[in-house]
């Protein structure tokens, strides 16, 4: 065969290929870890945690430096993934039911416990489609009539825990079942049944949240190990995470046994930072180099790890520097699947397809947002960023803090008192937009009792609790 032949056949075969991309919508699977922190994978720098299917993913795709949860807990980062809008919209802006202090200055608003059943999800819009669409894990957005299976989701198996009881597992087991690799069957079997039509899949295993727990292997593998300097290095944390990896890759590899690996799109994220302290008091994960934790609007609260692959389309290995958020993917999904946006439903994200195909191209979007009017493992506040820079609000004291995070990563150094007309733009731009989306706001707290503003109170039970973080009995903690 001539040298012209062979370069024109090459041309057809890749013509073929793209339009075969374009012309099939393809399979969407969606991994959403649990408080999983910005610097636990190996593929962005930890040097504990073993992470090896994870760190191939990301070297088959494109690994984001700069990407947030839409909220610094869990429900509402999930009510963003599954609206596509910013969950303070329908007033979903803690974990549901939280936490609640009563006797600080600022009453917390009440936070919505469901995501509306108004919401088109994006399981609703892809359903609609033609996809088949399961769900397998943590919802965390409503109880009965509020489930995964009233919005959208066809094949559901919703839970929460590190272990499944035999008596729960379909059909009953003859004893309990690590979650990961319970979950990781299910994916596999909703894929080998679905790999003829299109289909999504959102896969929340409850890792790596707490209680930390682990199998005994990999527990005695990590208290083997040398401990990393500088990291938390946590045997239980890092046994779990395995499981989690461990958990990505059984997917992962049923992709490419069902020969589907071309035809699917691929997203893992977290639902917000890693939590710092255990309930018990000791080093779960080390956020460094970014400062504080969940439930705070600081970089370790909201920065989270995040790789896409879709072969063909992402370049392998890549990385991003762009900034995006959970509200991206419902759009990037529709995008994928060639489905236009509803024009009456705010668009508060934008599809990450252009960054997908090119790291470098601008995603039109300079401003991202966050509301978390709520005391947790911080204050009542608000943020924006914009471009390189960022500012936080509280709300209990007025004050603000500016940073520049292209050259301060660890918001090291505050500045408001440098740079005024940067921080009142910025905190003006902050206002308006709270107002856009009808943010509700903390008030002042007639029942505010200096004496008492430590207390933490279950809001499910209405009664007294400890604080997260609170040592247990002596002799409870690990070594």
């Amino acid at each position: 065969m001539s040298l012209v032949c062979r370069i024109f056949l090459t041309i057809l075969c890749s013509a073929a290929t793209a339009g075969s991309v374009a012309a099939k919508p393809p399979n969407i699977v969606l991994i959403v870890a649990d408080d999983l922190g910005w610097a636990d994978l190996g593929c962005y720098g930890n040097r504990f945690n073993e992470t090896p299917r994870l760190d191939k993913l990301a070297t088959q795709g494109v690994r984001f430096t700069d990407f947030y949860s839409a909220g610094p807990v869990c429900s509402p980062t999930r009510a963003a993934i599954q609206s596509g809008q910013y969950q303070a919209r329908f007033g979903l802006t803690a974990h549901i039911p939280g936490h609640w202090r009563p006797f600080e200055k600022l009453a917390e608003p009440p936070c919505a416990l469901e995501l509306p059943l108004e919401v088109v999800t994006i399981a609703e819009r892809l359903r609609d489609a033609g996809y088949a669409t399961g769900y397998f894990g943590k919802w965390h957005l409503g109880g009965r009539g509020f489930s995964p299976k009233d919005q959208g989701y066809e094949t559901v198996d919703e839970r929460q825990g590190h272990t499944v009881p035999g008596r729960q597992q379909p059909p009953p087991g003859s004893g309990p079942r690590r979650a990961c690799d319970y979950l990781a069957e299910l994916t596999e079997k909703f894929i080998d049944t679905h790999k003829a039509k299109p289909f999504f899949v959102q896969v929340s295993p409850f890792a790596v949240h707490i209680p930390l727990d682990t199998t005994p292997q990999l527990k005695a593998k990590y208290e083997a190990k040398p401990k990393a300097f500088g990291y938390a290095s946590h045997p239980l944390y890092a046994g779990l995470l395995e499981e989690l990896d461990q958990c990505v890759g059984r997917v992962l590899d049923a992709i490419d046994r069902n020969g589907i690996t071309n035809d699917t799109l691929v997203i893992f994220t977290s639902d917000n930072g890693g939590l710092e302290r255990e309930t018990g008091g000791w080093p779960g994960t080390t956020n460094a180099p970014l400062r504080n934790e969940k439930g705070s609007l600081y970089e370790g609260g909201i920065r989270v790890p995040t790789i896409i692959r879709w072969p063909g389309v992402t370049r392998a290995g890549s990385v991003t520097g762009r900034p995006a958020i959970s509200t991206d993917f419902y759009p990037t999904a529709l995008d994928a699947a060639g489905l236009k946006p509803d024009p009456k439903v705010p668009a508060d994200g934008v599809s990450l397809l252009p960054v997908i195909r090119d790291p470098a191209a601008d995603l039109n979007r300079d401003t991202l947002f966050w509301h978390y009017p709520h005391y947790h493992h911080s204050r009542p506040s608000g943020a924006v960023r914009a471009r390189e820079w960022k500012l936080i609000e509280f709300f209990d004291t007025g004050a603000v803090e500016l940073y520049r995070l292209a050259e301060d990563l660890g918001e090291a150094t505050e500045l408001s008192a440098k740079y005024p007309p940067m921080a009142n733009a910025l905190r003006e731009r902050l206002r308006v937009w709270r107002k856009s989306v009808g943010a509700q706001m903390p008030q002042r707290n007639p029942a505010y009792d200096p004496k008492r503003t430590g207390e933490w109170w279950n809001r499910a039970r209405v009664e007294k609790t400890d604080a997260p973080g609170t040592p247990k009995a002596a002799g409870k903690n690990p070594p």
